[in-house]
């Protein structure tokens, strides 16, 4: 048994995509999945998954509550830590270009078990992400709408469970309506079409790229110098500023890096995957890195970063400026923007993960159907979008984040030693794209991720733990007795 749960799926070299030919990957690759997306629009899906909460919620909480100034540091530390994950991503991604992400990298190099293991993780990441973004979207939408006296009761626009001293309590409101239906209407977009998805995508990115441009171009003159003194200030206890701070709030602001891997999962969609997955991968994580470190030198410029502890940081610093007014209500346009499309980015990955794991035997086989005239997985997109609206309908942001990026980090850290072990055993494969120094680059991208890990989530190791054990108990009902490689 023990030989079956790590036996690996056998990896065969890519031929090279041509658009509009049928091909067969090396992981049992999909023929039926339409192949039409561009380096340009891989691109954008990437900025488009990252750019959201990172920019717009997560930045004033790392400054005011434990690196000051010195957040610049942390998004660039993050940064880097995603980069060398990155690097590997984009080698698997040009070498099998399959929609099952990480998935499909465990399961050619670390077998089977490993596979499933990341798979139910990066449930974590994209459908439990899809639904916490959404809560937020919906907080942004009622602030925005609150401006104009329309905005929606509280028991319409907020979850009706809490957690309060680890229980669950309910807090008198009936369910989160906007984030219900931002969900259902992205699923439906994902449901019609990868293409259409990615138009939509292309024209949401512009809206919030826009917007943090006009951010930094019309905010940037009211910068005050004195706000960066101390840069790293002084440490007051464990995570709480100084270069201990700096550290923590990397693992705090690496959340704004989630999605950047969901790129890989339109490999299966992709034109050109050898050439465009790499250029996807990396190029709107350099793109984001350098968006987050001028808008954090602008934010900490504009207020002392003890006042940047709000849910909307940008919009709080905007205020202290009555010539900025109007800038505020754009910083709003764009949260919401930027968070659809982070909802759709997410809820186009999970599916194309099921579709995946089902090819394989380790799901139930409807979850790989795929629309005959939408060339879609609409089977998934239904199941996901239905799962996640629910979660979003009735939980609190809070419970929902606490496991996404724990899910994240540890197939992060497993695509990075799946590069060490497939360089080790299946040296002749054609690769595309290589990992400079791998023997360097991997096992310190595997180290930051299980760093980034390990120090800020230790008083949540039983929520891991409960969803792991729900995994297995899936896994060894279903899809150890029903994988196809085993009938191999």
């Amino acid at each position: 048994m023990l030989k079956a749960l790590f036996r690996v799926k056998p990896v065969a070299p890519a031929g090279h995509i041509d658009a509009g030919e049928p091909f067969e990957g090396s992981l049992d690759g999909e023929a039926t999945l339409k192949r039409t997306l561009t380096a340009r629009q891989l691109v954008l899906l990437g900025v488009g998954a990252v750019i959201g909460a990172g920019i717009f919620v997560l930045s004033g909480h790392a400054a005011a509550e434990h690196a000051g100034p010195a957040v610049i540091l942390s998004y660039i530390l993050a940064g880097v830590a995603c980069a060398l994950a990155g690097l590997c991503y984009a080698e698997f991604a040009a070498m099998l270009p399959v929609s099952g992400s990480a998935y499909s990298y465990s399961y050619a190099t670390l077998g089977e078990f490993v596979a499933w293991f990341i798979g139910w993780n990066l449930v974590l990441e994209y459908m439990f992400a899809a639904a916490t973004v959404a809560v937020g979207w919906s907080g942004y939408l009622n602030s925005f709408l609150t401006n104009f006296g329309m905005g929606l009761p509280v028991s319409l626009a907020a979850a009706p469970l809490n957690v309060v001293d680890g229980a669950l309590v309910y807090t008198g409101g009936l369910i989160n309506l906007p984030a219900v239906a931002i969900i259902g209407a992205v699923s439906g977009l994902c449901y019609v079409g990868i293409t259409q998805s990615a138009f939509v995508n292309s024209i949401v990115v512009a809206i919030k790229v826009t917007v943090i441009v006009l951010f930094v171009a019309f905010a940037a003159k009211y910068v005050n110098p004195d706000n960066w003194v101390p840069f790293i200030p002084e440490n007051q206890g464990p995570g709480k500023f100084g270069m201990d701070g700096v550290m923590r709030a990397a693992a705090v602001v690496f959340f704004s890096y989630i999605g950047f891997d969901a790129v890989s999962t339109a490999a299966g969609e992709a034109r050109n995957p050898q050439r465009d997955m790499p250029i996807g991968i990396l190029g709107s994580l350099a793109i984001c890195t350098v968006i987050y470190i001028i808008v954090s030198a602008v934010l900490t410029g504009l207020l002392p970063y003890p006042q940047l502890s709000t849910p909307k940081p940008v919009a709080t610093a905007l205020e202290q400026y009555a010539s900025l007014n109007w800038l505020k209500y754009a910083v709003e346009i764009g949260a919401i923007a930027g968070l659809t499309s982070v909802i759709l980015v997410m809820l186009m990955a999970q599916p194309r993960i099921f579709y995946s794991m089902s090819k394989d035997g380790l799901l139930p086989r409807f979850l790989a159907k795929v629309h005959p005239k939408f060339q879609t997985p609409y089977v998934g997109t239904i199941i996901v979008g239905a799962l996640a609206a629910l979660l979003a309908g009735f939980l609190p942001i809070g419970l929902l984040g606490e496991l996404v990026s724990m899910g994240t980090l540890l197939a992060f850290a497993t695509v990075c030693v799946g590069i060490v072990v497939l360089r080790r055993t299946r040296p002749d494969l054609p690769r595309p794209f290589r990992v400079p120094l791998y023997w360097l680059i991997a096992p310190l991208g595997a180290a930051a991720c299980l760093y980034l890990f390990w120090q800020p989530f230790q008083e949540h190791w039983h929520l891991m733990v409960g969803w792991t054990i729900v995994g297995m108990i899936i896994y060894f009902a279903y899809g150890y007795r029903h994988s196809k490689l085993r009938r191999v």
